[in-house]
């Protein structure tokens, strides 16, 4: 089946997405929380940006990773108490397309 692009439209804003927070890796705020904190949180943006992978080519493992990315970045943000008005207005946003994914999920290709 031919990729929604709607599903295109998450694709691009994930990239884009994780083109802005990959930096944040780096950043002071990161840094001062300890010394695995700038690991895990490269992880969550490679998670992210994985996932996006697999929502490109339409596949089921895609909407997986991107709920767990979804929760375990929600984790880390509790977690360690970084809440600020954009972390709200993420949550809303991946929230919405995570309703709009599992609506497509069932007509995702299941193979890697």
């Amino acid at each position: 089946m031919k990729r929604p692009k709607i599903i295109s439209f998450i694709c691009i804003l994930g990239y884009i997405t994780v083109l802005i927070s990959f930096p944040q890796v780096f950043s002071p705020s990161i840094k001062k929380l300890g010394i695995f904190m700038p690991a895990i949180y490269g992880i969550l943006a490679a998670a992210n940006f994985i996932a996006c992978v697999g929502l490109w080519y339409f596949k089921q493992w895609g909407v997986q990773l991107y709920i767990l990315s979804f929760f375990s970045k929600t984790l880390f943000v509790v977690l360690t108490q970084q809440y600020t008005y954009s972390f709200y207005f993420g949550e809303f946003i991946s929230f919405i397309f995570i309703v709009i994914l599992l609506r497509f999920y069932p007509k995702m290709s299941q193979n890697l």
